[in-house]
């Protein structure tokens, strides 16, 4: 059995535990949030011993050079010595240019970064307030289109701790701390030809917004088929934008779906994994962006190799909800 010391303690790590459960399960306040090794908001230093190499998948090279992983998919092999790092070496300060309300729970928020970033459309950054809590939000922004700003979708949460707090209390002007970007869910120039199918709910419309933009941006010609669901019309938040987006490019198509009762039949019913794969049965040599709901990402994906899509042509960006985490959830209110 392996141990982790951390401020002059020591912890076992049982077969199969990871750094961050043996010292959450110690009592330890770590930084933490997806738990999955997806949003790096927990990441540590090891000061002493051997991490496994896929505990440092995701960080820049500079930060995995001086021993940094991530504790929360690390189970090590042999004794180490860890450290928790400093957040200057992780975020940097932006300014809150613009809050836009989308609708009575959806936020619009662009950030100013006070130094250059750079990113692909897609991709995801944390947030972080001054007291430390820190959530992933993936980029609607893309580079060469929008003056440096940076674009995030936000929706209130039922006890989410920092989606609520932005809805009540950010204003222009405020300061938060970014890191990033990590995540592979974002356009990549090539093969300007091939069709791509993107499939989201609820704000995982934001990265599927600007990896549309951006791969119209770069010339691309293939068909770019974007399918948005909510329960309700108006989580269809983007509606006219995207209709906008489709008169001006000929080779872009908006499909909104609406899976709840009673609505009024402006956009397709059912949710739009569904209408997708009914409307795209066979997906050999697509590209296909999956982003939202974790169970609608993962099954989606599924249903995307049975239609014929190769793994490597298919790109998730599943929200993973700290807070939400372990309360019963509605999969209906997501779509």
């Amino acid at each position: 059995m392996a141990s982790v010391e951390y401020y002059n303690q020591v912890f076992p790590v049982a077969e199969g535990q990871t750094v961050l459960e043996a010292l959450l399960e110690n009592g330890q306040d770590i930084p933490h949030s997806c738990k999955m090794g997806v949003c790096i908001t927990c990441v540590m230093q090891a000061v002493d011993g051997d991490v496994p190499a896929d505990s440092q998948d995701g960080l820049r090279q500079s930060l995995a050079d001086q021993g940094h992983f991530l504790p929360c998919v690390c189970k090590p092999e042999a004794d180490i010595h860890v450290s928790l790092i400093a957040n200057e070496d992780l975020f940097s300060p932006a300014v809150v240019q613009e809050i836009q309300s989308l609708g009575p729970d959806i936020r619009r928020i662009f950030l100013s970064p006070t130094t250059p970033l750079y990113y692909r459309a897609g991709q995801f950054l944390n947030l972080r307030r001054e007291d430390g809590l820190a959530r992933a939000y993936s980029l609607a922004s893309v580079p060469s289109l929008d003056d440096g700003l940076l674009e995030f979708h936000v929706k209130r949460l039922d006890r989410g701790q920092m989606s609520n707090w932005i809805m009540d209390e950010l204003h222009p002007g405020d300061h938060l701390g970014i890191q990033g970007p990590s995540g592979n869910c974002f356009y990549q120039p090539g093969r300007a030809d091939q069709s791509m199918l993107l499939i989201g709910n609820g704000t995982g419309l934001a990265p599927l917004i600007g990896i549309a933009r951006d791969a119209l941006a770069s010339g691309h010609t293939g068909a770019i088929r974007l399918y948005h669901g909510s329960r309700t019309e108006s989580g269809l938040y983007l509606a006219g934008e995207l209709r906008q987006l489709a008169a001006a490019h000929e080779n872009f198509h908006f499909n909104g779906c609406v899976s709840g009762a009673g609505e009024s039949g402006a956009y397709s019913p059912g949710r739009a994994d569904d209408v997708a794969f009914e409307a795209h049965a066979d997906l050999a040599d697509w590209r296909v962006f999956l982003c939202g709901y974790p169970p609608m990402v993962h099954s989606a994906k599924t249903r995307a190799l049975g239609a014929g899509a190769a793994l490597a042509d298919i790109y998730l960006d599943p929200y993973e909800l700290k807070d939400l985490r372990k309360l019963p959830r509605d999969p209906q209110s997501e779509q």
